[in-house]
């Protein structure tokens, strides 16, 4: 495996670089100085909230590039990359649809603040984990502002109890099993893969020189644009199938060793 040419890591968040209990390991941030000092950019691609990304990150927030909600959002520092928004009557098209599903919290993802009508302590500790800017509204039907995601959450599976409901929006939208427990809906082209795509060619970057590395179906289309794709032990099946190469668990730093090969 020769990584001599590789000039951007890729990672997603939850699953990948952070552990169980949702941290950045102490390597990671050894390691990131190296990376730098090579001139290697590193760039966190995540469904959570770009604020939730950058909280995590802090410390090298001036030196990476975000791409927040599954690629709806992209910033390098205060400079906006991408927001590829719903139209607003897919918003209140998939509202309605959500109003018949039982025991689920939507949210809707805005550029730096979430939404959502829920109340329930539990829901919103959750929630808080993702989206550390975030409102309770009366109603999200109401909601007029610009969305980039609608992201619904279930206690027990999203991908059970939440994905038959929707599945009918693939037609024209991108629906996303996001993670266990949660389940995205976006623009079209409010993907990783898309997001990644804008980057590679803005800095004209080919397949070799990029490193991805995921554990879940929103990582699908990023996985597949780079000759080093890599899923976490822990991953989906499906990105196991699609990533070229396999790494450790989240919990036993897969990232990182992967990453102390590229640096030495």
């Amino acid at each position: 495996m020769d990584l001599s040419k590789i000039k951007m890591v890729v990672s997603d968040m939850d699953g990948t670089l952070l552990n169980s209990n949702h941290q950045v390991s102490d390597q990671f941030f050894d390691i990131f100085k190296d990376l730098k000092s090579q001139g290697i950019t590193f760039v966190a691609a995540s469904g959570r909230q770009y604020n939730s990304i950058i909280d995590k990150l802090d410390a090298i927030k001036d030196d990476i590039i975000v791409i927040a909600e599954n690629g709806g959002f992209a910033m390098k520092q205060q400079t906006e990359i991408l927001a590829t928004p719903l139209e607003k009557q897919h918003v209140q098209d998939i509202l309605k649809t959500l109003d018949d599903i039982p025991n689920i919290h939507p949210v809707l993802c805005t550029k730096h603040k979430a939404y959502l009508t829920d109340k329930s302590n539990a829901f919103v500790t959750k929630l808080a984990e993702y989206y550390t800017e975030y409102e309770i509204l009366e109603s999200l039907s109401k909601f007029n502002s610009e969305v980039i995601k609608i992201a619904i959450y279930h206690f027990e599976s999203s991908e059970a109890h939440i994905y038959p409901f929707v599945k009918h929006f693939e037609a024209h939208l991108k629906v996303k099993v996001s993670g266990e427990n949660w389940l995205d809906i976006s623009n079209m082209n409010a993907n990783k893969g898309y997001a990644l795509d804008k980057l590679m060619k803005t800095y004209n970057l080919k397949s070799d020189e990029v490193m991805v590395f995921g554990d879940f179906n929103n990582d699908l289309e990023m996985l597949a644009l780079s000759d080093f794709g890599f899923a976490m032990e822990n991953a989906h099946p499906n990105v196991k199938r699609v990533a070229k190469y396999s790494t450790l668990s989240n919990d036993e730093n897969g990232v990182e060793h992967i990453l102390k090969m590229l640096i030495t």
